[in-house]
């Protein structure tokens, strides 16, 4: 007989790597057949909930307590598994070196007197305190958190301005300062492109496609996604902004955000009317006329932006670049390849992202010709009801805070989407979903691997009710990743994924697959 049980620890706080390392460790044991790992936040007592492993005291516990939840038999003592729990702690404990670890900010400092900048990353509730703590010692701030809130951003940024120091984030997933990555960064030539960001995939996917064009960069300054916002007004892109003019190694600036506030676009663009450097701007789905008014280099996708910024360090013709790498007659036998296994009745497709930009741009770009429901749609009116449950034509940014809050963030343990494939796998109207798999510092060792085992059974569920399941992929990543760029894309290739140089180019061959099924024209002229 199976039974829940059960145990919590009070005010016991993990972070969120260890207690993905803490779950993998557990499912493993064969007398375990459901588990849930985790801070007491209201999304994992939610999650308890919906996997039958809840009770009555598990949803009186707070953010600040641990607890396991298991389904397993009746002869498995819950002291058993903290027993595990405590022994993978030991291990991880031991395992480290002896060099010295300050514990606090305070003896950091002390530790490292001539450093410059920090790394914040801890609960949003504390994230703040300690930023403030960094910028009153004159230390330049990255903030890696989410769930800082905004008049605490507002604060803080204030307070870095006054003091001349960058206060990159929160939620700031990317940054390369003076050739150093700082969090989830691609390992990238260095060059003379200068980049300022409100978004961290977008960062990683323009610097991935500028060092496969031979080109390099010189800063990635992030900002943190609500920069642009009318309540922060813009003030780290700005400051960035005026950071890369002054740069004598910067000789080309990208911009980078999603759609900003009306008149935050203005204050930033009205900044660079004196800039004596090219100016490439990609606000996503933003507005083209204000940029280009202002005498900077709209963009119409994130690849349109990496290609216009190497084509001015090269003094080369800048143009749109709105199509796809490949030949078109390459194009269209994929599409006719993969549109002519569907059977009647499916015409969905499901966007499962692990980064908040990529997803937005797959919108943008599929937008035009699809209502598309999400967690982070391009409209009010196409706002998930339950971010949980997918809803027609679906595109799921699984970095989003309702899904990583007291878990790792899905670039590090894509556990949500796999669950999530798996589930959407058996929806007999999906016919093609599109994924990232995002390579560099701070990503999971084995993006790839780790989600085949998903790929492939969902795919087979699929094959076995006499149907197909099309997978589009993009990864973003270079050779020179810990991960490597070929080895990845080989073992999804060899799963079926069909895989396109670029997010953009991935969506639109989403698009064109999806229209052929609905007797459009998919096909290019």
């Amino acid at each position: 007989m199976e039974i829940v049980k059960y145990s919590i620890l009070k005010n016991t706080y993990y972070d969120s790597v260890t207690l993905m390392n803490i779950s993998k460790e557990i499912k493993k044991n064969e007398s375990i057949k459901q588990a849930l790992v985790g801070m007491g936040t209201d999304l994992n007592k939610e999650l308890a909930v919906n996997l039958n492993l809840s009770s009555p005291e598990l949803q009186e516990i707070t953010p600040n307590d641990f607890f396991v939840s298991v389904l397993t038999d009746e002869n498995t003592a819950i002291e058993d598994v903290i027993n595990q729990v405590h022994g993978i702690l030991n291990r991880k404990k031991s395992s480290r070196s002896d060099d010295y670890m300050p514990k606090t900010l305070d003896s950091a400092i002390k530790y490292e007197p001539d450093s410059n900048l920090v790394l914040i990353s801890l609960p949003g509730e504390y994230a703040a305190q300690e930023a403030k703590k960094a910028l009153n010692n004159n230390l330049n701030v990255m903030i890696f958190s989410d769930n800082v809130t905004i008049k605490e951003e507002k604060e803080l940024k204030d307070l870095a301005i006054s003091k001349g120091l960058l206060m990159m984030g929160p939620d700031c997933g990317t940054a390369i300062i003076n050739n150093v990555p700082l969090a989830f960064a691609n390992v990238v030539r260095k060059g003379h492109i200068g980049l300022v960001g409100a978004s961290g995939t977008g960062l990683q996917e323009i610097t991935v496609l500028i060092d496969k064009l031979g080109e390099g960069v010189s800063q990635v300054i992030g900002t943190g996604g609500r920069d642009l916002d009318k309540e922060i007004g813009g003030s780290m892109m700005l400051l960035g902004l005026k950071a890369l003019m002054d740069d004598p190694e910067t000789h080309v600036i990208v911009l980078i955000s999603k759609p900003p506030h009306p008149e935050v676009a203005e204050k930033v663009l009205k900044l660079t009317e004196n800039i004596n450097k090219p100016l490439v701007v990609n606000f996503i789905g933003g507005d083209k006329d204000m940029i280009e008014k202002h005498k900077a280099y709209a963009c119409i996708s994130l690849e349109d932006a990496a290609r216009k910024a190497a084509a001015l360090i090269r003094n080369e013709m800048v143009e749109d670049f709105t199509g796809f790498s490949q030949p078109i007659e390459e194009i269209n036998k994929i599409v006719e390849a993969e549109a002519g296994k569907f059977v009647q009745g499916q015409k969905y497709f499901r966007g499962f992202y692990t980064g908040g930009t990529l997803a937005g741009e797959a919108m943008n770009l599929l937008g035009k010709d699809f209502e598309i429901y999400s967690n982070i749609p391009l409209s009010p009116d196409f706002k998930l009801e339950n971010v949980m449950v997918s809803f027609k034509n679906t595109c799921i940014d699984f970095g989003d805070d309702a899904f990583t809050i007291g878990k790792p963030h899905p670039m590090i343990d894509p556990a949500a989407r796999i669950e999530r494939l798996l589930h959407d796998a058996q929806d007999d109207e999906v016919a093609v979903v599109l994924m990232d798999f995002v390579l560099g510092y701070g990503s999971h060792k084995d993006p790839a691997g780790e989600m085949l085992p998903a790929i492939i059974e969902a795919k087979k569920s699929m094959k076995e009710r006499g149907k197909y399941l099309s997978i589009i992929g993009y990864v973003c990543g270079t050779d020179k990743d810990p991960q490597g760029l070929r080895e990845t894309e080989n073992k999804l290739k060899e799963a079926g994924v069909v895989l396109m140089p670029s997010n953009a180019q991935a969506a639109k061959l989403t698009g064109l697959i999806l229209n052929r099924v609905s007797k459009e024209s998919g096909f290019i002229e």
